[in-house]
């Protein structure tokens, strides 16, 4: 709401509090929309004005981005992270609820990745950087946090979609986009293949043949890439991604394709397998939302993603839980 009112006094060349914005300020450009049920569009969101031009879209709503500023396209300062603690007692309240309506904010959590969560047998809770992510995200709404364990990337998606839970960590893809919306990434990871040790398969591009078989898990980030990717090749798919290697050695499978650090533990675990060098796709770890939330949801969820990578919050998560080989990905540009 307070991003709207911003937004409505700089469509009409008003002034935004007539003072030099503070350090950390965060910058939104915006545009009336073309569309008068909707009044305007947010552009882009970046931390220094002088970077403006180059700011990545948060909707997805093309500008003119080349162009210099003018009297359709306005700039107005919006506070610094996290932005309920300089609005109203009211518009935090009205934040809160656009993220979290039954009063909580239910997180799920994907044990089928085991960059972003694991949970030991013995314990009653998860850990891993996703579930720091929604611990920080509720600490700063205000809210308490409710944990939705899933063990599929697909079934965590549909959880969201549903409406049973409001936020969640995926990987991004275009078949995931009806009904979520995607922050920028925050952590990069690479999907790998597997073979037996005997196997004749030594590189990535020997693997798409007629013949081939490639376990993967069922609506994983990989099995979505791989189907629309793989011409000659089949797949078989598991129903999650933990049970992949397990399934390709049951079935006597040619390759098992997954997170790398995934297949690197069961290699390590069953022993006579082998990765093939390099990676066949970059998995891109965004926060996601119900689509259909308050705007202010969304754009509080782009900028709290950016200032986790940026103070430093996803890289300790990664060391602190002892992750390796996975990145912290890049700022918004």
């Amino acid at each position: 709401a307070r991003v709207a009112q911003l937004v409505e006094h700089a469509t009409e060349n008003r002034s935004v509090g007539g003072s030099i914005p503070p350090p950390g300020t965060i910058f939104v450009r915006a545009m009336p929309s073309t569309n008068p049920s909707r009044g305007f569009v947010v552009l882009a969101l970046c931390r220094r004005m002088s970077s403006l031009r180059n700011c990545g879209n948060v909707f997805g709503e093309i500008g003119r981005e080349n162009d210099m500023i003018t009297k359709r396209q306005t700039l107005l300062a919006v506070s610094a992270l996290p932005l309920a603690q300089r609005a109203s007692a009211q518009g935090a309240e009205a934040l809160a609820r656009a993220f979290a309506p039954s009063g909580k904010l239910r997180a799920v959590i994907n044990l089928g990745n085991p960059i972003l969560a694991n949970q030991a047998p013995s314990a009653a809770l998860p850990h891993g950087v996703s579930v720091d992510l929604a611990q920080e995200l509720a600490r700063r709404l205000g809210v308490e946090l409710e944990m939705v364990v899933l063990r599929a990337a697909g079934r965590a998606v549909e959880a969201v979609r549903s409406g049973q839970a409001d936020i969640g960590f995926f990987a991004v893809d275009p078949a995931r986009s009806e009904g979520i919306e995607f922050s920028a990434p925050y952590v990069e990871i690479e999907g790998a293949y597997l073979v037996r040790g005997s196997s004749s398969l030594m590189q990535l591009a020997e693997v798409d043949r007629p013949g081939t078989r490639i376990a993967v898990g069922l609506n994983s980030a990989y099995d979505l890439y791989l189907s629309r990717e793989v011409r000659y090749a089949s797949l078989v798919r598991v129903p999650t991604s933990p049970a992949v290697v397990d399934e390709f050695l049951r079935q006597n499978l040619d390759v098992a394709a997954g997170v790398r650090q995934q297949l690197e533990a069961d290699a390590a675990r069953v022993g006579g397998l082998r990765i093939l060098p390099g990676r066949f796709m970059v998995i891109h770890q965004a926060m996601g939302l119900a689509a259909g939330r308050d705007p202010a949801a969304l754009l509080y969820l782009a900028a709290f993603v950016e200032d986790m990578k940026a103070s430093g919050f996803v890289a300790n998560a990664l060391t602190r839980h002892g992750i390796q080989g996975a990145t912290v990905a890049a700022a918004r540009a």
